[in-house]
């Protein structure tokens, strides 16, 4: 009888091409602190979790390779057999929780036996050590399991090094949209053979000093708004100071860089909140006032942070995009059904509600469509068609390709038509973006 975490020729080709694929739905693959993954010892990987199913591809994407990787997710998903199946295939085990009924708690003993015989196979574990999903970009309170099997493990070798916990990071451009940034922050490793003599001494407190040190260390290393009040003034905030803190901290203008600036515009939002009531109150209402006239502009902040162009300069813009616009018409003539019909079953089919499910089910569905359309619409242009074998393949291949620049080009066009209106707007000297402008530098004043 095969073991979980027996590294098959079917999980390898699935996961080669999962992962494959899912660095290639975000514009930029960012992973920072690879040389902290150690190779050939028990590690069980501990990242922050908002996105569902995409953050466990994350982590699959940096571990090691040829080593298996079972994660634990919660065991009410696996009541359905055809999903328990396929649950099992991805070498995912169940967790029970309260929720699922106290009868079911015992159960966690063997889930728990099994994972500790995982890592003293020089596997891998991945365990969202904050025992939930939240879309909220902020760390929830860990829970201990992650630690119980951590230590239980360890207790083969006592205090020689072997079972590593290593902190995960990760923060997304966009939990839903397609084509944004993804950034991997990778964490030095805890290394349990450190806390083993505490912990044979006083087990409890044990517990507590390393679950203080994996929350310090996921919050250094994700996006954290520590509030429970303020969320949507913090997160409006982290953005429209942005590039401000960027240059304030002398930093390049990064992808990275701009992730950092907005884990330093955060630490000092929940400084003003504890210490200032009255001035995080006074943000929040500059705060809901912006983006009230953001909308009603029907601009995104992003527009105060670039440049202002010379007429001519943005003619020029206009121009390009008109000449390459067939690439465009190209790219949406092959992919818009493949890109629509996702979003079509996540919205209309499943009717999924939560935020933090979308890109998760928008991925793993288009995994399946883009390559079934781009052999469907391959096999028709080859029947109505008279063309060269290797035109064909030109073609099966163009289709991705062209796809990736229509959203691209998508994407200036969108950046085009919001410098005209902001040109045109400055220009007739419009009282609400004087006023958002006004209402803008208030608040980088008041954080700065």
């Amino acid at each position: 009888m095969s073991n979980i975490y027996d590294y098959t020729l079917s999980f390898r080709l699935v996961r080669n091409y999962v992962v494959f694929t899912f660095k290639r739905y975000y514009s930029k693959y960012i992973v920072v602190g690879k040389e902290n993954i150690q190779e050939d010892c028990p590690l069980i990987f501990a990242p922050n979790h908002i996105n569902a199913l995409m953050d466990a591809i994350a982590v699959h994407s940096i571990a090691p390779p040829e080593t298996s990787l079972i994660f634990l997710a919660r065991a009410d998903i696996f009541k359905n057999k055809t999903a328990a199946k396929v649950l099992k295939f991805t070498k995912i085990l169940p967790a029970f929780r309260m929720r699922d009924g106290m009868e079911n708690l015992g159960k966690n003993n063997e889930v728990f036996e099994q994972c500790v015989e995982i890592l003293h196979q020089n596997k891998a574990l991945g365990i969202m050590p904050e025992g939930n999903q939240g879309e909220q970009q902020k760390l929830r309170p860990l829970v201990k399991g992650i630690f119980r099997i951590a230590f239980a493990a360890q207790q083969k070798y006592a205090e020689n090094p072997k079972v590593k916990i290593i902190p995960v990071g990760i923060d997304y451009g966009d939990l839903e949209k397609f084509g944004k940034h993804i950034i991997i922050n990778i964490g030095k490793p805890i290394e349990m053979s450190e806390y083993m003599k505490n912990f044979n001494e006083n087990p409890v407190t044990t517990t507590n000093d390393i679950r203080d040190r994996l929350n310090n260390d996921l919050n250094a290393l994700s996006l954290n708004l520590a509030t429970e009040k303020h969320y949507d003034c913090f997160k409006a905030i982290t953005e429209i100071a942005n590039i401000a803190y960027v240059e304030k901290l002398c930093l390049s203008d990064t992808t990275f860089n701009r992730f950092k600036a907005r884990q330093e515009i955060a630490k000092e939002l929940v400084l003003i909140e504890r210490n200032e009531a009255g001035k995080i109150e006074k943000l929040e209402i500059l705060c809901n006032e912006y983006v009230r006239l953001l909308n009603k502009l029907n601009l995104r902040n992003r527009i105060f942070d670039q440049k202002q162009k010379k007429t001519p300069t943005i003619f020029m813009e206009g121009i390009i995009l008109l000449a390459t616009s067939l690439f465009f018409v190209y790219g949406l003539l092959f992919n818009w059904l493949p890109f629509l019909l996702p979003v079509y079953i996540r919205k209309s089919i499943l009717k999924t509600e939560y935020e933090g499910f979308f890109s998760s089910l928008q991925f793993g569905l288009g995994i399946l469509t883009f390559p079934l359309f781009y052999l469907l619409q391959t096999i028709l242009i080859c029947s109505l068609t008279v063309i060269p074998w290797w035109l064909i393949l030109l073609f099966f291949f163009s289709q991705y390709l062209s796809g990736k620049l229509a959203i691209k080009w998508n994407g200036k066009a969108k950046k085009f038509l919001a410098k005209l209106r902001f040109k045109r707007l400055t220009k007739k000297k419009s009282s609400d973006l004087l006023q958002a402008q006004n209402v803008r530098e208030q608040i980088l004043r008041m954080i700065q």
